[in-house]
């Protein structure tokens, strides 16, 4: 079994890594129960087929609420999407090797 080190760089990276994670997932749990409560309670409220049910008004906290959401959830993970190592390693061999072509060729 690995020593971890808890004073090195990677390890507190890590460590960061994984609480920004456990905040959405609190987050995101936090953002269905509450929805789903004022959804149904919304469904007691009035009739399933009404049109009061299917306003504005009925979705518009789990609409508003889901965009502030999906920006939590790009700063966590969109980052690792687009621009995650194996994109800067691709990108250091390209930038090095038009370096090689201009200073040598």
């Amino acid at each position: 079994m690995e020593i971890i080190n808890q004073n090195s760089e990677q390890y507190q990276y890590a460590q960061k890594k994984v609480n920004n994670l456990k905040r959405f997932y609190s987050h995101l749990t936090v953002f269905i129960v509450v929805n789903i409560m004022i959804i149904f309670g919304t469904f007691n409220d009035r009739p399933f087929n009404s049109d009061n049910f299917w306003s504005f008004e009925t979705f518009s906290t789990a609409i508003f609420w889901g965009i502030g959401l999906i920006a939590h959830a790009a700063s966590v993970f969109g980052k690792d999407l687009i621009f995650n190592k194996s994109w800067e390693k691709r990108k250091i061999q390209e930038f090095m090797g038009n370096e090689k072509k201009i200073n040598w060729e």
